[in-house]
């Protein structure tokens, strides 16, 4: 599972310690995984200290392990997990762990940023982190702040080797996009045809602003851009520069390449990571008890 390091300019956990995070999220993730998956295989209860009788299994897990704090609420009511197979336990894991992976993504101890609720309902959202492994970062639709402009970036996936910027084409499964144009590409469905702004100049603008601030921290890490339609076959006379035009019929070997990837987080992936956060636009306010203790007057 891709971990969630920012979404839109929601305040993050990672802004405060982006090297901790990204390591920790991918240790606490494997205990619990091991941990319910022990439990389903013994069909057995898992036992631990001060567990409360009206908590399910996995809901003790994360609490326990550090994912949630006592006071957090878990999103739903647990199944009868002996019942699942094994696939259908590791969707049920993974389910559970969006709304945790958003409460990392919109909130501090302190500090907690409103976000909509149909975030849960987004399916190109769920696509990146549940489908991908955990090393890879995802900045999802970042603002950028840039001397006195605002940027609004595509999606952002930081991997261990290297920074890849992609824009999502999600067309009807009939629609044909025709790659014709630096300006302009061509979608054709149902013999009608209409014109969009080629996704190459947001890949181009993209890659000028993430080039410039990490080299301004003399951040040295590989950039590259992608357009990605998993669903629409994209016809194309020639790869632009720098640029991969995945469309359905590339979409496979895109995909299973990114997912066979097996390296440690990269001190550069990580550094690089920073910086982006540092340019980020946030927006948060004070959690309500944090604003409670700073109003209570000092007693002599």
């Amino acid at each position: 599972m891709a971990q969630l390091v920012k979404i839109y300019d929601c305040i993050s956990r990672y802004e405060w310690n982006p090297y901790r995070y990204p390591s920790q999220f991918i240790r606490l993730k494997q205990e619990n995984w091991r941990e319910l998956y022990d439990v389903w295989k013994d069909h057995t209860p898992v036992h631990i200290e001060e567990e409360s009788p009206d908590q399910n299994t996995l809901q003790r897990l994360f609490h326990w392990s550090g994912f949630l704090k006592k006071e957090d609420d878990f999103p739903q009511e647990e199944p009868a997990l002996h019942q699942f197979t094994e696939m259908e336990l590791r969707s049920y894991f993974l389910n559970q762990l969006l709304p945790i992976q958003l409460k990392w993504a919109t909130s501090t101890v302190s500090d907690v940023s409103f976000m909509d609720e149909n975030i849960y309902e987004d399916e190109r959202l769920t696509y990146f982190l549940q489908r991908f492994p955990d090393i890879y970062l995802i900045m999802y639709y970042p603002l950028f702040q840039v001397k006195d402009a605002t940027f609004d970036a595509e999606i952002i996936m930081i991997g261990p080797l290297g920074i890849e910027i992609i824009y999502m084409l999600d067309e009807a499964e009939n629609a044909i996009i025709y790659a014709d144009g630096e300006r302009t590409w061509t979608i054709e469905q149902d013999f009608k045809k209409k014109k969009i702004i080629s996704p190459l100049l947001a890949l181009k603008r993209n890659e000028h602003i993430i080039k410039g601030i990490l080299h301004a921290r003399d951040v040295h890490i590989p950039i590259k851009k992608t357009v990605l339609a998993r669903n629409n076959i994209i016809v194309s006379n020639q790869e632009p520069y720098n640029t991969q035009v995945i469309g359905s019929n590339d979409y496979e070997e895109w995909f299973q390449e990114k997912r066979s990837i097996q390296l440690p987080l990269k001190h550069a992936q990580l550094h690089a990571l920073e910086t982006l956060l540092m340019y980020c636009v946030t927006t948060s306010v004070r959690r309500p008890e944090w604003e409670d203790e700073r109003n209570i007057p000092f007693e002599d």
